[in-house]
């Protein structure tokens, strides 16, 4: 055991390291950048020439008078209202037993019942040359209660519009309060017609949705287990 002990302790230090760095400070937060691809930009949309038309109140590519607001194109911005009200109770209960008894005997076979006695002097009964029971049960409940409820509002960009129409959106917010970061990622796929006409969109309809909410910070450390029972709890079989 004494080997695994240097191993163990140069683990431990290496999962600790980003959070010794960060020693006495408040969790650092990401720089804006691009949630869909890299390198750090912004998408944007493709560059529109306005052609020139005399006695016309039209503006070609105005985003005002008359023009629908809602998120059309690459770099354009879309709410994304994530209100989730998860309620699961399942509860199952099995029961199952068995009985069986078996006999066996051979009275008469080929002659060879007398000579019974020569090779067993204790006494044998043909007819009940085997016998056998069993007997099994087996019983089991089980019981799942879960209520999840999220609400929130999240701000995404239009990343990629593809061929068929839809929209790929994608959008993350950090907030943090003295030492606790607040990370929330939103993304998925939209089609134009489910955005509302305040350019809000609810979660239910992105496909391929991935919707992630969580933090870090001291009270996110003291709410999970050390490194090291993790990863005892990994290798230890039992």
């Amino acid at each position: 055991m004494k080997p695994a002990l240097p191993l163990i302790l140069v683990l431990s230090l290496a999962g600790c390291s980003e959070r010794l760095s960060e020693l006495g400070r408040a969790p650092s937060m990401a720089p804006i950048e691009n949630p869909g691809s890299r390198p750090v930009s912004m998408p944007m949309p493709a560059a529109q020439t306005a052609p020139a038309e005399a006695n016309s109140l039209w503006r070609q590519g105005s985003r005002t008078f008359l023009r629908d607001q809602r998120a059309a194109q690459v770099g354009d911005l879309v709410t994304v209202l994530v209100a989730i009200e998860d309620r699961a109770q399942l509860q199952n209960t099995t029961e199952r037993s068995r009985a069986n008894t078996e006999s066996l005997g051979l009275p008469r076979i080929l002659g060879i019942e007398s000579s019974y006695a020569r090779l067993l002097p204790g006494g044998i009964d043909p007819s009940r040359l085997v016998s056998g029971a069993s007997d099994s049960s087996s019983a089991g409940s089980g019981q799942i209660q879960r209520t999840e409820t999220v609400t929130l509002r999240v701000a995404a960009t239009v990343t990629q519009a593809l061929p068929n129409g839809n929209l790929v959106v994608a959008g993350r917010q950090q907030v943090r309060v003295n030492h606790e970061l607040r990370d929330l990622q939103v993304s998925g796929i939209i089609r134009p017609q489910d955005i509302a006409s305040d350019n809000t969109v609810k979660h239910d309809r992105l496909a391929e949705a991935r919707i992630a909410y969580g933090g870090r910070g001291t009270m996110s450390d003291v709410q999970q287990p050390r490194y090291g029972q993790q990863l005892l709890d990994i290798i230890l079989p039992f």
